[in-house]
């Protein structure tokens, strides 16, 4: 007996891995926009399977943005999002992308910036919890005195995105490592 082809719908997450130059990421997507990017584990392990259909096609626009970023032509992407998180998460999450590109910006700035200054942990775990590392620039928060902190995808990548970043700039960004 032939089933008929399943039939799309909106909710349908979709997913591919592309190679950059911080290794392997998955992009995770529905109808509605890009919903999720993961990093390989550093000791390569293979990312876990989401039930998601495989389809690079959805994330031609995405594949293109993120090549342009670590070339250095891209500072700001405009790709459409699926975000999904607590209210505070996205407040969080959008005062990320206020970042200029190249400038970073202290946890306590962040808490600031939407209106809750005394939120600063809160702040720090939601960042921790941004499903679009690198889209939404939660690598661009150090700690108030300056120090890399925390990043998802680890120190190295953070210095490196913050590198990527201050070069395309022509300028050099003083940073001193936490490690």
């Amino acid at each position: 007996m032939v089933m008929p082809a399943k039939r799309l719908t909106e909710m349908e997450v979709y997913h591919c891995v592309i190679p950059s130059p911080l290794g392997r990421l998955r992009l995770l997507g529905t109808a509605r926009g890009l919903s999720g990017l993961a990093m390989e584990d550093e000791d390569g392990r293979p990312f876990l399977d989401s039930g998601s259909v495989d389809d690079a096609s959805r994330f031609s626009a995405v594949i293109h943005q993120l090549r342009e970023y670590f070339d250095g032509r891209l500072r700001r992407f405009e790709i459409p999002l699926d975000l999904r998180g607590t209210a505070f998460q996205l407040r969080a999450w959008r005062a990320l992308m206020e970042i200029p590109y190249g400038q970073t910006c202290s946890y306590s700035a962040q808490a600031l910036a939407i209106g809750q200054p005394r939120a600063v942990r809160a702040i720090g775990l939601a960042n921790g919890r941004n499903p679009l590392p690198i889209v939404i620039p939660c690598h661009r928060v150090v700690g108030k005195n300056g120090l890399l902190t925390g990043y998802s995808g680890g120190l190295e990548r953070k210095r490196f995105l913050l590198d990527l970043e201050s070069h395309s700039m022509g300028c050099s960004l003083s940073r001193s490592s936490a490690m």
